[in-house]
């Protein structure tokens, strides 16, 4: 079994979104601040969450609190893009095998989720679907 949240910040330290292929569900769901409908499916949910690693992870970002349970958590982010301060939750839900089976990222103020539209818009559209699950590290984030 996977120890989730360990897993998860480890992810995010070394921004290695191949590791998103172990740690992703097959039928996972992500909910997106910004995309109307949940993207089904780890394809997708591997894009959206590289796309993140780029944009929000940057030499800024850092999770300021974390509150977990049996099978889900919710931690509390701080970052900075383009100058704008971005406060956000990334709200995790696991299975038995420790496998994310719901990923929903909330961001505030309206002036950040706006920021964070245009550049997910961008990198979104530089990174193929089928590729995000198995690519090699991203490279550092500016």
């Amino acid at each position: 079994m996977i120890d989730t949240l360990a897993a998860w910040h480890a992810l995010v330290r070394s921004r290695d979104a191949a590791a998103l292929d172990a740690l992703l569900a097959d039928d996972v769901v992500f909910h997106s601040p910004v995309v109307h409908t949940p993207q089904r499916g780890k394809a997708i949910t591997a894009k959206y969450l590289h796309g993140a690693l780029h944009v929000l992870g940057t030499a800024h970002f850092r999770y300021v609190r974390e509150i977990a349970g049996e099978r889900d958590a919710v931690l509390e982010f701080e970052t900075e893009i383009d100058g704008i301060h971005v406060n956000g939750i990334d709200l995790i839900r696991w299975g038995d095998d420790g496998r994310i089976v719901d990923f929903k990222v909330m961001v505030r103020p309206l002036k950040a989720v706006n920021a964070l539209h245009q550049k997910m818009g961008e990198m979104l559209q530089r990174l193929p679907v089928a590729a995000t699950v198995a690519s090699p590290r991203p490279a550092a984030a500016p």
